[in-house]
């Protein structure tokens, strides 16, 4: 058996009807030229078909029930694995557009995983307009985390167009950093090592993280200091109480478009992504009379997992901005976005990397204890809402000659955090995933809508004054910039 660790055993103990603990990948393929009728129900039964599954596809819980979960959470290998269960082959009803694969995707998400099998489950959707399909997959957060996550679907693809006989998701092994041995003895003196290591390293950093916390404390009380600590964001409707029922959107940018406001505006991407989120919650919330008076923040998951490593489990730290919300004007607003983060960011890197998860879990016990006390949506949250930028591939991709035309994150979502914004890039774009409660926040994909119109007004704000005064007029009938969303109903 092989124990979880204490972030990884969180995931599984906040566990409930309302609140699924699973994360999932969207991915978008359009059909190779001349493919037959029967070309994805032949290429699932291929994935079926004399195939190994690999680790984390093969672990499930030693002791499914909630009690076993919380006293003694390790994975153990199911030998018996059935694929019929887990590979499921469905299709759109016509005309097969993007509000018919959200409604289907916003169903599916919502079901729980059953607890008595692997905690993942893939979907190939076929009957998608313009000849394309999709391949839903969604696996437990206890098992994988967004970067993994990417990285191990990103495995099975490949840069090569004509290649076929490609491996099942579930047949790719994660590749480690660390190389293994066979010599038991030395494994043995290295695990021995790695515990001394471990050791010191609690020794040496808790300095540190008493210096760390104690500075979230004194920003509370001194807001000039520009460090968002938890709990200093308001109650909104944000931060009821949810259901088990999730609505998903989503929204499609050419990166390049992004990058050039960044680069205007000497910001990150990253201010950007958070800056249109910011902008479109703001709208959405005026427009039902909930805006509050003080800004809403974000939490916003940063990636610890070195390069090279496709492990199971997470490898997240945690760092918490503000959105500006309060401020009415875009240009302000940006700033003050801007200055929170580079405070968030600064403040996690004086830890040492060593410090990271001790540091994450003393972050976030308040949260998870919420949760697991059933005081999630009852009390001030944490923060307001959950915002992510995952790196993807960044060349085209193909699956047995089908082309990977987008992908799209779909998250989680828990008591006092209704909806969770994810973004994850591919080949020149930024792909946005929104992933919301469906009873609390109704018509949640207007934010999809509004996240567009904050980009356009954004570039006529920064992008103006650069264009040439004599610059004809675009004619109405001109097409607009590519932009797509998923919007459900």
């Amino acid at each position: 058996m092989k124990r979880l660790s204490t972030l990884d055993a969180s995931w599984l103990a906040v566990e409930s009807e309302d609140t699924p603990m699973h994360v999932g990948t969207l991915q978008i393929f359009s059909l190779p030229e001349g493919a037959p009728e029967t070309f994805l129900r032949d290429m699932v039964a291929r994935m079926k078909t004399d195939c190994e599954v690999a680790p984390p596809w093969n672990y499930k819980l030693a002791y499914p029930g909630k009690l076993g979960r919380l006293v003694a959470p390790a994975w153990k290998v199911d030998k018996g694995i059935d694929l019929d269960y887990h590979v499921r082959h469905s299709a759109l009803p016509k005309p097969g557009s993007e509000r018919e694969l959200g409604v289907l995707v916003s169903r599916l998400h919502s079901h729980p995983l059953d607890f008595s099998r692997p905690l993942w489950e893939c979907h190939i959707i076929e009957g998608l307009e313009n000849n394309r399909f999709g391949l839903y997959t969604k696996m437990h957060h206890s098992m994988i985390d967004g970067i993994s996550g990417v990285r191990l679907m990103q495995r099975i693809l490949s840069t090569d167009p004509n290649e076929t006989n490609m491996l099942a998701p579930w047949s790719v092994k994660p590749q480690r950093g660390r190389k293994q041995t066979g010599d038991k003895a030395a494994t043995l003196n290295w695990a021995f090592n790695e515990a001394l290591e471990a050791l010191k390293i609690q020794v040496d950093s808790a300095p540190k993280l008493v210096s760390a916390l104690s500075r979230l404390v004194h920003s509370a009380r001194h807001p000039e200091d520009k460090l968002t600590p938890p709990f200093v964001g308001p109650s909104s409707i944000l931060n009821r109480r949810v259901t088990g029922q999730r609505r998903f959107a989503t929204q499609h940018y050419e990166l390049d478009r992004l990058k050039a406001l960044a680069k205007k505006a000497d910001a990150s991407l990253n201010d950007i992504v958070l800056y249109l989120c910011g902008t479109a919650m703001r709208r959405f919330l005026l427009e039902q009379d909930e805006l509050p008076d003080t800004p809403l923040t974000a939490g916003i998951p940063v990636n610890i997992r070195p390069a090279d490593d496709e492990g199971t489990g997470t490898a997240i730290s945690f760092m918490i901005a503000s959105l500006a919300t309060n401020e009415a004007d875009p240009k302000d607003r940006l700033a003050a976005i801007q200055a929170s983060t580079a405070s968030a960011k600064a403040h996690l890197q004086s830890l040492p990397r060593s410090a990271l998860n001790q540091y994450t879990m003393l972050l976030m016990s308040p949260y998870i204890l919420q949760l697991m006390t059933g005081l999630g949506g009852r009390m001030r949250p944490a923060f307001n809402v959950t915002i992510s930028n995952v790196p993807g591939p960044e060349k085209p991709l193909y699956y047995e000659g089908a082309k990977l035309e987008a992908m799209y994150p779909v998250s989680l979502i828990a008591h006092g955090g209704a909806l969770n914004i994810t973004c994850l890039s591919y080949a020149g774009s930024l792909n946005f995933g929104y992933t919301g409660c469906r009873d609390t926040l109704p018509s949640m994909q207007r934010l999809a809508v509004y996240t567009g119109e904050a980009l356009e007004e954004l570039e006529l704000i920064l992008l103006a004054k650069a264009e040439p005064k004599t610059r004809p007029k675009r004619k109405t009938a001109s097409p607009r910039r590519k932009r797509t969303s998923t919007t459900v109903k």
